[in-house]
């Protein structure tokens, strides 16, 4: 089916997609012309109703092109008055712009965004709320932005957020970001199923490219996608005040309306678990929980590299110094708490009370920086070494050990290459040349060695579902939370 629909279907729908959105773009842009805040923010003038029409036309056209054709649309969008928010989930492919077509509600995109020829022009149509990269502050304007066009009255058009923030293989709902949140106005869930026999749909880090998806989804006779408008969720007093339980209890509406599961890893752990170093972590790594205790903890992911940097010149001020759980909360400068203690216990490889702090730093380059293998690497051995600038190989299994979040790994086999003159030592500039001549040095040395071991050095990046990664996704029953692993046993 594939090999005819590629030579007879599949070109003309891609030519009639493309022209469609060609089409688009001159009502678009004449639209778009003069319009300032003030004018968006009046009732749309009967000549722009008319070109609201014609275009919400034509992207219908470029959705039944590509084989998408009829949409089920399930309950009642909700008017800007009684929610000024639509939340949607879950976020699996750029086909998920069907209901931003469909209602030209405002989305969040990247300011880059309005660059791109004729795909520019129709993103600024839709009056969306910038964020630049550029601006380092551009966290806080957007948050700001959002809410001052939620607290409108309706008077602004419905914002659009896809919460989970990246896309996921629709098996369950990872953590929402708060910003949809954060204003504390009522928001409509709206969720979105595609209900293939074949999915040729999903866009995630693992399986086809986005291209790769196009081709496929346009050599189907047929794409499914339902979109279901939810009953407008009106936040209590405690949800306004507390963004982050307002979120996970949409969440939950939502899971239980899609019929999936929830789990509370994020798309920094994805970034994290699938990241390109050169140290892949196992799927046993407790690096994930960590991640999840540092967010707790409310140490910021724009901080982060500050932070990291603070609390490595402190630990090698404190040398090999070992630090009780009262200590460790005066180190982070954090009061004594449940999440502390279950980070502490992470490092308390014997149970006798305290932990050594360079592996809390080593763990912290790991979650800030997690493709950036060397210089983890580097800081570490800054820790570890002697005043001679040699570490030994105890002291780069520990590093690697941390490093990976396992309790056993052998790094003798990786020691020796290194040490090429036996001297039972090595330092940084020995190991940093020996990384550059084998930029694969965990697959020879680690990897290899220990497939199917006790420690379960699995790499993350065998062969897995589409989507997020096997061992994030929770059972059919129900996620469960692990329970919390020590790096050590």
């Amino acid at each position: 089916q594939i090999a005819f629909m590629t030579l007879t279907l599949f070109p003309i729908r891609l030519f009639f997609a493309a022209f469609m959105m060609l089409l688009a773009w001159p009502f678009a842009f004449i639209a778009s012309m003069g319009s300032d805040e003030q004018e968006l923010e009046k009732p749309l003038s009967w000549w722009r109703k008319i070109v609201d029409v014609l275009l919400k036309a034509i992207m219908r056209m470029m959705w039944l092109a590509g084989g998408f054709h009829w949409i089920n649309v399930k309950g009642r969008r909700a008017l800007p008055a009684e929610a000024a928010i639509l939340t949607v989930a879950p976020h699996s492919s750029y086909f998920d712009a069907i209901p931003v077509t469909m209602t030209f509600a405002s989305i969040v995109m990247k300011a880059e965004s309005k660059d791109i020829p004729v795909w520019g022009t129709l993103i600024k149509y839709i009056r969306p709320v910038f964020v630049s990269r550029a601006d380092q502050d551009s966290r806080r304007k957007t948050v700001e932005e959002i809410k001052r066009r939620a607290q409108s009255g309706g008077k602004w058009p419905q914002i659009m957020i896809f919460p989970e923030g990246t896309c996921t293989n629709r098996s369950c709902l990872i953590t929402f970001k708060p910003g949809a949140f954060i204003p504390g106005v009522p928001v409509q869930p709206v969720v979105l199923r595609y209900p293939n026999k074949l999915d040729t749909i999903t866009w995630t880090w693992q399986g086809p490219g986005a291209f790769e998806i196009l081709w496929l989804t346009l050599c189907q006779f047929h794409n499914s996608v339902e979109i279901e408008f939810l009953p407008v969720y009106i936040p209590s007093e405690e949800e306004r005040k507390n963004p982050v339980l307002y979120a996970n209890n949409v969440r939950r509406v939502m899971a239980e309306a899609l019929g999936v599961s929830v789990t509370d890893y994020t798309f920094e752990d994805c970034q994290l678990a699938l990241a390109e170093g050169q140290l892949r972590l196992p799927s046993d790594t407790c690096l994930l929980e960590f991640a999840k205790l540092v967010r707790s903890l409310g140490l910021k992911p724009e901080t982060l590299e500050d932070d990291l940097d603070k609390y490595a010149a402190s630990a090698m001020k404190m040398k090999k110094e070992k630090v009780d759980l009262k200590e460790f909360a005066a180190y982070l400068e954090f009061p004594v708490s449940q999440t502390l203690e279950s980070m502490f216990a992470l490092f308390d490889e014997n149970e006798d009370g305290v932990i050594d702090i360079r592996e809390f730093v080593i763990a912290l380059s790991v979650v800030c920086k997690p493709s950036k293998t060397l210089e983890t690497i580097q800081l570490a051995f800054q820790l570890y070494q002697s005043e001679g600038g040699t570490v030994t190989e105890e002291d780069l299994a520990c590093i690697l050990k941390t490093a990976m979040g396992v309790s056993q790994i052998d790094v003798t086999h990786l020691f020796r290459a290194v040490d090429e003159e036996e001297k039972g030592k090595i330092t940084y500039d020995d190991f940093y040349t020996f990384a550059v001549l084998h930029p694969h040095f965990a697959e020879d040395y680690l990897y290899a060695d220990q497939m199917g071991a006790e420690s379960g050095l699995e790499t993350s990046s065998l062969s897995a579902p589409n989507g997020i990664c096997t061992d994030f996704s929770p059972d059919n029953s129900g996620y469960r939370r692990k329970p919390l692993q020590k790096k050590l046993n």
